[in-house]
């Protein structure tokens, strides 16, 4: 019985606790197992040290280790969908893109925001940690004006300047130290068993990529950059209704059951529904005749 309830108990502790509580709720976990005779002091003592441990690296995740993450995980996504060899239109959605940041909540992340158009007919885009966004053809075929292109990029900044692909990272690693220290529950973790956990954060992140390509991120998350990224349109003079427009384009192109969008992302009726009571009677910008030309200039190339 106890051989049981140790690693459970413990993986119940982990998987519930957040990186700022995961120690406190180890330790009320670890006291529980002491008092049903499950584990002794000292192993309760080495538990709570190497929780504490896993809780530091999720807390001391620096801009530059974000970036070089993002990197990683961009890298990976790109050697599944080569890059679009398009100069103009890359330069084009990288003017749009800075553009953009600039009127975020957070206008600079450590190697700088960097857009790239990938070589696919899927519609789907993806907003690495650290600025590295990544848009397919497919997506910006669904794009009829600047102003949709500009609310695609929107949403992906606003994924990052919410941090939403480390939160996902974390997740993901916490889920594999679980099961480093439910295996090692009836043990002393020692520099070892660290070193092991260590290392299962450095081999997660294909697998925390590949969660992120099948699965998207949670409706709550997609809301939140869906807001965000009405916010940053707004403050870019961009008329928000891009947003609108692009996904009743994309809902009339999504297959269902595809690999795409229609997998990583809800419904785009709800999320219409949801922009239109966030834009509210708020006016229309004046519309910009350039944008309109330029627009049409370098998409023909898509």
């Amino acid at each position: 019985m106890n051989k049981i309830l140790t690693p459970l108990l413990l993986c119940a502790c982990l998987m519930i606790a957040g990186c700022g509580t995961l120690s406190k709720v180890t330790e009320l976990g670890t006291a529980a197992a002491v008092a049903a005779g499950a584990i002794s002091t000292d192993q309760a003592q080495s538990i709570n040290k190497s929780a504490q441990a896993v809780g530091k690296v999720f807390e001391s995740i620096t801009p530059e280790q974000e970036y070089y993450i993002g990197r990683t995980v961009a890298a990976t996504i790109l050697s599944q969908n080569k890059p679009f060899d398009n100069q103009a239109t890359t330069e084009y959605l990288n003017t749009i893109g800075q553009y953009l940041a600039l009127c975020s909540d957070r206008p600079e992340t450590f190697g700088g925001y960097h857009f790239l158009i990938m070589d696919t007919d899927e519609i789907n885009a993806f907003a690495a940690p650290g600025g590295l966004i990544l848009v397919s053809r497919g997506m910006l075929k669904c794009c009829r004006t600047e102003e949709a292109v500009a609310a695609v990029l929107a949403h992906e900044i606003a994924h990052v300047v919410n941090n939403h692909g480390l939160q996902a990272i974390s997740k993901s690693r916490l889920t594999s130290a679980a099961t480093v220290l439910a295996t090692e529950s009836a043990k002393n973790l020692g520099g070892k068993e660290l070193a092991e956990l260590t290392k299962t954060f450095e081999d997660s992140i294909s697998d925390i990529t590949a969660t992120m390509v099948n699965n998207g991120y949670s409706r709550q998350f997609e809301t939140q950059a869906d807001k965000g990224a009405v916010a940053i349109l707004q403050r870019g003079g961009y008329d928000p209704r891009g947003l609108i427009a692009m996904l009743t384009e994309m809902s009339q192109h999504l297959k269902p059951g595809g690999k795409d969008f229609a997998k990583t992302h809800p419904d785009p009726k709800v999320r219409i529904s949801d922009v239109q009571q966030m834009i509210g009677t708020a006016p229309a910008p004046a519309p910009a005749p350039a944008r309109s030309q330029r627009f049409a200039s370098v998409m023909k190339g898509v």
